[in-house]
């Protein structure tokens, strides 16, 4: 079914693209240290507020930045390598190529993989130095978590390059906002009961929104509970087969209509 050649290829080009262009590593490491360094102040204000359990579980907070950039590096890792296919005009020449669509997406999977696990070393690290805050503490968590927030990922990267596929490049901007119209519903910085009963009903439908509930209450009240991370996991089963759906329906159209052409040559 797939082809590790082919996708060593593709992934060696995509990392090439981060070792010759400075400003694209540059970017990796800076946003996620930039809201680290905001929430774990935040942090620090709030336990000097607060005293006893409250300023230990408000650490929360930084356990959340920490794990929304693993479900954004990952939905990035996928957009990202697709739309610098668009920006060079290489798009046709996938394509063209003897690729098929299971090894590209593969492929833009391994650099979302390998952006989490860069990103995630250095917020570690900083969260230790910093905050004095060990997120192995979680234990088994650190794997389950990051494992569902990253298939989660992978699901709206798939969707966003079938917008922009068949939109053009006036969806491109869905590239960085689709995880920015889940996050509300995904209860990062608060518990699902702050919410509004509505949104509630959104919230249990989307795997982080479980993923970020597990952590809280490990977080508070230590051990895993393996019951939101089972319902983040076949949610996140869904999700990936409904994007895969929707990329292979929207590739038949762009192959039918030409938008291949349009989206690669404008």
């Amino acid at each position: 079914m797939f082809k590790p050649s082919v996708i060593r290829a593709l992934l060696t080009r995509y990392m090439l693209l981060y070792a010759k262009n400075p400003m694209r590593t540059f970017e990796l490491f800076f946003w996620p240290l930039v809201q680290l360094l905001v929430w774990g102040f935040v942090t620090v204000y709030l336990q000097t507020q607060g005293s006893g359990g409250f300023a230990r579980e408000i650490s929360f907070l930084i356990a959340s930045i920490i794990l929304w950039d693993a479900l954004f590096r990952s939905q990035q890792g996928v957009s990202i390598s697709f739309l610098e296919d668009v920006w060079t005009r290489n798009l046709l020449n996938i394509f063209a190529a003897p690729v098929r669509m299971t090894d590209y997406i593969a492929a833009t999977f391994g650099v979302g993989l390998a952006r989490v696990a860069i990103t995630a070393v250095m917020l570690f690290i900083v969260a230790y130095l910093a905050y004095h805050f060990n997120f192995f503490q979680l234990q088994f968590g650190v794997i389950a978590y990051y494992a569902n927030l990253m298939l989660f990922g992978w699901a709206l990267g798939i969707a966003s390059i079938a917008l922009i596929l068949r939109w053009g490049h006036g969806a491109e901007s869905l590239a960085w906002a689709l995880p920015f119209m889940v996050q509300p519903f995904s209860c990062v910085f608060y518990p699902m009961s702050a919410l509004p009963q509505w949104m509630r009903y959104i919230a249990l439908c989307l795997p982080p929104s479980h993923v970020f509930e597990g952590m809280r209450g490990a977080i508070k009240n230590g051990g895993f509970d393996f019951s939101h991370f089972s319902i983040a996991l076949a949610l996140n089963a869904v999700y990936l087969g409904l994007a895969g759906w929707l990329f292979s329906s929207v590739l038949r159209t762009a192959r039918d209509k030409g938008l291949l052409v349009k989206t690669s040559a404008s």
